[in-house]
């Protein structure tokens, strides 16, 4: 365990290396380009032309504020130094501008276009997959689901637990939120790989990693299943688990802050099922309905 624990700082400090040689070759391409001087730039900026060369060698962990300013000077959004990553081709930059003149309707139907047109795979494959929090169904329709379909039931929690050798708990208490989420990708691309036909139960949280989740809703057909924050927490706490409750005066405020905040993103699944006040057959029934091609998935 301390020896995964040093190689997981190792890889944080190569990788934390590595950006800020990306950072400091792209804040020196920017001012390249503008036939902008360090001097020039260290004037307009307000940071002093030995931070900025030490910014551009790689060596300047510079803050927010200041590569705000610098960006600024240099009339480029802040986003475009801080992308992790390679720059972004011309024609993307393009995109993005006309992007923003569109209201979130627009942007949503774009999405659901751009989806059809380039990942119709999503719509053909066998891969069912079940979003939503905890306390909406997921385990329970979806082990149901597939028994229905004579599909393999894939729980996405219990792959990445098996790739740590730890329990979920653990994963978050020693290498953090951050080491879990590369878990998470990781092993949606190995289930990918390995079930081209399942029922996919996934982590409420995936929909928040926005390559994560384009991965998903690329790969799979995904159903939201919806209930209110009240039944959610009702049935985590019937399962037995008390954490949501305990010591939280604020919880389901915090339920609610959640679910509103992930709604936007749980919205993007191909359908939605609600299951709240339901019986389990009724929703079965339905989410049997909802699955494309399903004489296909149960031939």
């Amino acid at each position: 365990m301390q020896h995964r624990m040093e190689q997981d700082q190792a890889e944080r400090a190569d990788d934390d290396g590595r950006y800020l040689a990306l950072l400091g070759d792209r804040v020196r391409g920017a001012r390249a380009r503008r036939g902008m001087t360090r001097k020039i730039l260290s004037t307009e900026s307000g940071v002093s032309e030995r931070y900025l060369a030490q910014l551009e060698s790689g060596r300047g962990n510079v803050s927010i504020i200041l590569l705000r300013q610098i960006a600024s000077a240099m009339h480029l959004p802040l986003s475009e130094l801080v992308q992790d990553g390679p720059d972004r081709p011309v024609e993307m930059a393009l995109i993005l501008e006309q992007l923003a003149e569109l209201n979130s309707d627009d942007l949503a139907d774009l999405h659901r276009y751009l989806r059809q047109r380039y990942t119709p795979e999503a719509m053909e494959n066998g891969r069912i997959a079940l979003i939503g929090l905890r306390g909406a169904g997921k385990s329970t329709l979806g082990r149901a689901l597939a028994e229905r379909l004579d599909l393999p039931f894939v729980q996405l929690n219990r792959q990445i637990e098996e790739e740590a050798g730890m329990g979920l708990d653990e994963i978050f208490d020693l290498l953090g939120r951050t080491a879990y989420r590369r878990l998470e990708r990781q092993c949606l691309e190995q289930v990918i790989e390995a079930y081209p036909r399942a029922v996919l139960e996934t982590g409420g949280g995936l929909v928040t990693e926005p390559g994560t989740y384009e991965r998903l809703l690329s790969s799979c057909y995904t159903i939201w299943l919806q209930a209110s924050p009240e039944e959610h927490m009702a049935r985590v706490a019937a399962q037995g688990d008390q954490r949501p409750m305990a010591g939280n005066r604020e919880a389901m405020k915090d339920l609610h802050r959640i679910l509103d905040g992930r709604e936007s993103l749980y919205r993007k699944a191909d359908t939605t099922l609600d299951t709240t006040a339901r019986a389990l057959d009724a929703c079965l029934d339905e989410l049997v309905k909802m699955v494309p091609n399903r004489d296909k998935n149960n031939p």
